[in-house]
């Protein structure tokens, strides 16, 4: 039988908290990922990690994207724990996150504990470099290409919460 295409992490379990050490109280670098099970045909990955309880659960108003990465080579199967983005694969591209700027920008609520969304999608093509892309110019991008996609949601809460 074929693995169905997952996405899993060795820090954090599906639904549990992810480490301090990749949130903006930590590291800020990513944690570590791995998928399979991707389907025949497929030429490349694109990998976002968003936040759809932004900028309070009780009252979420944006999903806030975190990481965006493209054009991962199909024998590419893992981030490496805190990655940085000099030692991306060769052709991978990064996107903005919703702090305008390139890269990963962990967890770092502003009120409660938040989901976070990492998914990756098996593409049948490798993308053009989109310079400067945003997520939304990204997702057009892959409109039709989309083979299969995969989720894994870690959660994290501020442990320091300021003084008032």
């Amino acid at each position: 039988m074929p693995v169905p295409f997952q996405l899993t992490s060795p820090r954090f379990q599906e639904g549990t908290p992810i480490p301090v050490a990749y949130t903006c109280e930590g590291d800020d670098l990513p944690p570590p990922l791995h998928w399979e099970g991707e389907p025949p045909g497929t030429r490349s990955f694109a990998l976002v990690m968003q936040d759809p309880d932004a900028p309070d659960p009780a009252n979420p108003r944006t999903t806030w994207t975190h990481w965006v990465l493209y054009n991962l080579p199909p024998n590419i199967h893992d981030i490496p724990e805190s990655m940085l983005p000099e030692s991306l694969p060769a052709g991978a591209r990064e996107a903005l996150n919703d702090w305008k700027r390139m890269g990963y920008g962990g967890p770092c609520p502003p009120v409660g504990r938040h989901r976070y969304f990492y998914r990756v999608f098996a593409l049948d093509t490798v993308l053009p470099d989109m310079g400067h892309a945003t997520w939304k110019q990204l997702e057009r991008a892959m409109e039709g290409h989309i083979l299969a996609q995969t989720e894994l949601i870690g959660t994290y809460e501020k442990v320091h919460h300021p003084q008032h």
